[in-house]
């Protein structure tokens, strides 16, 4: 059963990873690769900002920011508020986080959201 509180997030979430990376021939670059995200991504590596992602195909080129070894990867999504709304049609009035007069009710399906993936460095764009 999910989280509930994560299932009706609306907000930006926070991925960390640490991955290791070989040395790759001069010139070579590299991309890393989201997969799928909903809604937008920024993205930093080893504390470099490499800019937002918010369209397919969720791509940005990480040659200037990744090292041989150990790399810190930070990706920051931020998602609508559908998830938030239909949570908040289950709550009263005095402990909704949200004031709208959108008629999102309990029953309505929720949304992905987040980094969905799958995440992965190329060491060249897919044709």
């Amino acid at each position: 059963r999910p989280e509930l509180a994560i299932q009706h997030f609306s907000g930006t979430a926070v991925y960390r990873k640490t991955f290791s990376a070989r040395p790759t021939a001069a010139g070579q670059p590299l991309f890393l690769e989201l997969g799928h995200v909903k809604e937008l991504a920024k993205v930093r590596l080893n504390g470099k900002d490499l800019g937002v992602v918010w369209c397919h195909p969720w791509r940005v080129e990480i040659t200037a920011a990744v090292k041989p070894g150990e790399n810190t990867l930070e990706i920051e999504v931020v998602n609508l508020w559908p998830n938030r709304l239909v949570g908040d049609s289950k709550l009263s009035p005095k402990l909704r986080r949200t004031q709208t007069n959108f008629p999102a009710g309990s029953e309505q399906p929720l949304v992905s959201s987040g980094l969905l993936g799958p995440v992965r460095v190329l060491e060249r764009t897919p044709n």
